[in-house]
This record gives C-alpha cells, structure tokens and sequence, in this order.
C-alpha cells in the first residue's frame, strides 16, 4: 500500500513538473513579434515595419488601447484563402506577356514572393463572368453521352493549372453551377432563374460527377463543390431556384447518393452558396432533415445583402455557428459592383473586405474566397455586362497590371495565416481597431489588426502576461507575426 501511495504521488508530482514545463516553454516561446503593414498614406504595400521584443509589464489600464491575444481559447480550423478562377479571369490572363502571366502567378500564389493563396473555386460550365453561355452537353442528352469540356482546355483549365503550380502542387478547389442546361429548366433558359425539372435530377446529379471526372483526368482535383450558387436569385445571368426544401431534397435524394455511388463520397457538399440574410433559414431546414445534413460538410455565403457597403449580417454567420457546430462556414463568394475604372484603386474596397474576413472569421469561417481573382480594365470580360471590381486588373489597351487594395488586405490574411492554423482568442479594448488571431501549425501566431479611423493608433499587444507596444497608420491593416 506504501509503495502504491508513493508511486502515486511521485506520479503526481512528474505530472505537475510537466504542466509547470510546458508553461514555462509557452511563455518563453512568446519573444518577438514583426509587423507588416499597408496603408492608404505614404508606400506601405504589405510593408515590413520592424520588430519588437515582448517585455513583462504590469496589468493595461483602463486608458490604453489594448488588443489582448491568448492562446488557451482555440477555435476553428482554416481551410484556406483564396479567390475565383474565372472565364473571365483566364480569358484576361492569356491577353498579357508571358513575363506579366508569371508576375501575377507569383504575386497571388507564391508563398514568399507573393500572398500565398492556397484556396479557390471555379464554375460548372458558364457564369455571368464568360464570355458567353455555354454548356458541356448537346441538347436533350439526358444520358449525357456528348458530355464534352473541350470549351474550358482552351483557357480556364491551363490558367488553373499554372496556379496550381505556383502554389506548390497543391490548391484546395471546389466548383459551382450557376444554371442547368436550359433545357433541363422550366423556362428554357440558361439565363433568369427557372427551376430544374424534377424528371432531370437524377441526370443533373450525374452532370457534377461527370464534371469533376473530366477536370481530375486533366490533372485538377476537386476538394469539393456548392450545390447552386445564389439559388434564391433570379439574375439577368445563369441562375437556377431552389427553396431550401428544393435543395435539401435534391441533396438527399440524388446528389449525395450519386457522389457516393460514383466513388466520390469524399467530396465536400456545400449548401447556399448565397447571402447572409438567409443563411439561418437554409442552415435550419436543411441540416435539420438527418438523411440529407449526413453528406453535407458545410454552408457557404456571399457578402450581397447590402451590396451598396453598408451594414453586413455577420451575427448570422454567428448564429449558424452556435446552432451547427458540426457544420463549417465558408465565405464563398464577395466583391465590389458597379465598375468604374477611375475608381479603381478606392481604398474603401480593401477595408469592406479587411472588416468582412477580421468578423466572418471571429464568427467561427473556416475559409475566404474572393470573387474573380482578375479582370480586364472594363471589369470583364461579362456576357451580361455585370462589371465589378477585382484585387487585380490588367489594362488590356495600356499593359499596366494594377494592384488594388483589397489584394493587399486579402494578403495580410493569406501570406500569413496558413491552412492548418487554428483560431485563437483575441480582442480589442477600442472598438477602431479590429482584429483577429491564428495560431499556424510551426506554432506562430499571425494577429491582424486594422485601423478604419483617419488617425495614426498608438496600442499594447499582450499575449499571456507579456506585451509590445506598436503603432499603426490611420486607414491600414497590419499584421504581427508572434513567435
């Protein structure tokens, strides 16, 4: 009984000395911290600033602005950053010299030389941003024996291809219908909205699979894919309806099935593909049915519910969240409208999508994806003339490739927060300084802080007791890279 009694508390003890290590390692992990920083005054693009030395300090006080980071509260993990490869995007791409294609390559996917995006997402046959509508079927095949994408080996599967390159053989890439072949519709009409035909779902199901067989054989894995994208709008474009019964059924009765049947039960089934507005709705009806929440991996959403800028919904994305956590939460599509050349380098751009991935993560996203990845100087090429704004444009009449901000505000997300990285605590004590913190695999810690005010910010970092003091520039984004 002695010696049990002594093992026990030699046990114990060996226990207590192991915590206290593994604290004391955590602590004297936390050192330096460097920032990296873009601003709207003077030339900081992505800019390193310098580096500071953590330092014990007493407790903050109630005047100073403080951002407070720790890393015993761990959230979601990240998928990936990244944005759309287009028609349009690879149309733009092949009008450039080869020495601006390789520029662009590395800017986006480049892990040191450029942002590093490591996600992206790509179009089920045509969407407003081709050059025109098209399909991969003759009319009326149902058994889908034309089934052909000998449209996309011209441009789209060779630009993909090279950002998989760039990226080091691997990017993360799920794919999205925006409309059924017209005639599988009720209206006749790629074009707006319309429903699928009931009698065609089974040959729609079989159209997904078909799809990613084709792009897989030319060397392009698909991650996963949406069910439609924005099934609730009936666009001047391709688009297609469903209710979220629609959806749901759709899913349980011959999309999951089909998936699995074809061997492709690991694919990633993504539901919505829409705005905020409704994502509690969808999430409610559609994971609440068993038989079709089993083959769903998550709900993606779209930043369009106030597409002027104004107030976005993000506490749905929160709510979503706490009522699902089985679930994930990826942002799926977002940019800016109404094109105009001479405001293309508008600062607000970058800050709607710095404000927009800062909350969607802190509201538990696991990945963020940018509209088009590229456009030319009308915001094109659209078959509809649905012009918008991209983090990149090439100006196809003076050769000017022209970097935007929200490229450097996506970047100060994609460069240094990694998949893999889990999110961890943070906050702010002033509401002007937003920001959010991962945690990468290497056990760095990447914090994003931005300022929207007009004024310079002089504020403390703290993490676990420890703290720097910085500063950032008004209207900027920096990130501090913790190690």
């Amino acid at each position: 009984m002695r010696k049990q009694l002594l093992l026990l508390i030699i046990t114990l003890i060996s226990v207590n000395l192991y915590i206290n290590a593994i604290e004391i390692t955590n602590s004297e992990t936390v050192k330096t911290a460097k920032q990296y920083t873009t601003s709207e005054a003077g030339n900081l693009r992505l800019s390193y600033v310098g580096e500071f030395k953590f330092e014990e300090h007493n407790q903050p006080i109630e005047t100073e602005t403080s951002i407070f980071i720790t890393q015993k509260n761990k959230f979601q993990t990240l998928l990936g950053i990244g944005g759309a490869l287009t028609d349009a995007s690879a149309e733009t791409f092949f009008k450039m010299p080869v020495s601006k294609q390789k520029e662009f390559m590395k800017s986006y996917y480049d892990p040191q030389v450029g942002i590093g995006y490591t996600l992206a997402r790509t179009s089920i046959h045509s969407c407003d941003f081709s050059s025109g509508s098209y399909t991969y079927v003759s009319d009326n095949d149902a058994e889908l024996k034309t089934f052909n994408i000998s449209h996309d080996l011209k441009f789209r599967i060779p630009f993909i291809k090279l950002a998989i390159a760039e990226a080091g053989g691997h990017l993360t890439l799920y794919v999205s219908p925006w409309s059924p072949p017209a005639w599988m519709k009720d209206n006749n009409d790629m074009l707006h909205g319309g429903k699928l035909l009931p009698i065609y779902n089974q040959a729609w199901a079989n159209y997904y699979v078909k799809f990613i067989r084709e792009y897989e054989k030319n060397g392009i894995p698909i991650w996963g894919l949406s069910v439609q994208n924005e099934p609730m709008a009936k666009q001047t474009w391709e688009s297609c309806l469903y209710t979220a019964g629609e959806e749901r059924d759709f899913i349980k009765n011959f999309l999951g099935p089909t998936l699995h049947k074809s061997g492709m039960g690991s694919k990633k089934i993504i539901v919505w593909d829409h705005n905020r507005d409704l994502l509690v709705q969808r999430a409610n009806d559609i994971f609440g049915d068993k038989e079709a929440s089993k083959y769903i991996w998550g709900i993606g959403f779209h930043w369009y519910e106030d597409w002027s800028g104004g107030t976005q919904q993000f506490e749905n994305v929160q709510h979503v969240n706490e009522a699902y956590p089985d679930k994930n939460l990826i942002f799926t599509e977002g940019c800016i409208g109404k094109f105009n050349l001479r405001k293309v380098r508008d600062w607000k751009n970058g800050e709607r999508y710095g404000e927009s991935m800062i909350k969607d993560f802190n509201n538990g996203t696991v990945a963020w994806t940018d509209w088009n990845i590229l456009l030319d100087e009308q915001g094109g090429p659209n078959h509809v003339q649905n012009f918008c704004f991209a983090p990149v444009h090439y100006n196809t009449k003076t050769g000017e490739l022209i970097y935007n901000s929200e490229f450097y505000y996506l970047g100060h997300f994609s460069k240094f927060i990694k998949p893999g990285a889990r999110r961890i605590s943070a906050s702010s004590s002033k509401s002007f300084l937003m920001t959010t913190a991962f945690q990468n695999l290497d056990g760095k810690i990447a914090v994003v802080v931005m300022n929207k005010g007009v004024k310079p910010m002089n504020f403390l970092i703290w993490v676990e007791g420890k703290s720097i003091e910085s500063k950032v520039p008004g209207r900027s984004i920096s990130t501090f890279v913790i190690e």
